[in-house]
């Protein structure tokens, strides 16, 4: 337990959060677990995500059975990890409540880098979409439900 703690503790170090500021944000299940294979359960993570408005705006996102990225710009006053806290917080109770289960559903920490352009935002918003053809998960983007971006 103390490599997670001290892992998180690792994440955190010079992580500055600036009003309006667009980020990648990586994070992960409680050991890879592949919680959001069922489309339900992705779902519930979506709508979290979707209830964010008034905290962030989202670009992109898409949910992976075991992770997510997400593609979004705070707002004045929000701070990166207050952000992904909620909405780590908020998708685990009511996941868990679905699924009839306790404990953690998300990895302690969570990776993020600042966009840089608007052309960053686009090139990474493609990237994430992309995710579940790399994956393997589908032979078209066409295909996946659990994603969403502003430009496509």
């Amino acid at each position: 337990m103390s490599n997670l703690n001290a892992h998180g503790r690792a994440l955190r170090r010079g992580r500055i959060s600036l009003p309006e500021q667009v980020y990648l944000v990586t994070t992960c299940t409680r050991h890879r677990e592949p919680v959001f294979q069922h489309f339900f359960i992705g779902r519930l993570l979506v709508d979290t995500l979707r209830r964010q408005q008034h905290r962030a705006d989202t670009w992109a996102f898409v949910v992976m059975p075991d992770h997510l990225h997400w593609l979004v710009q705070l707002r004045m006053g929000m701070s990166l990890s207050k952000l992904v806290h909620n909405v780590k917080g908020s998708s685990a109770r009511q996941i868990n409540q679905v699924l009839r289960r306790e404990g953690p559903l998300w990895q302690d920490g969570f990776y993020d880098r600042a966009m840089r352009s608007e052309a960053d935002c686009l090139h990474a918003a493609r990237y994430l979409v992309a995710n579940p053809l790399r994956a393997g998960l589908v032979s078209s983007v066409a295909e996946y439900s659990l994603w969403d971006a502003k430009w496509l």
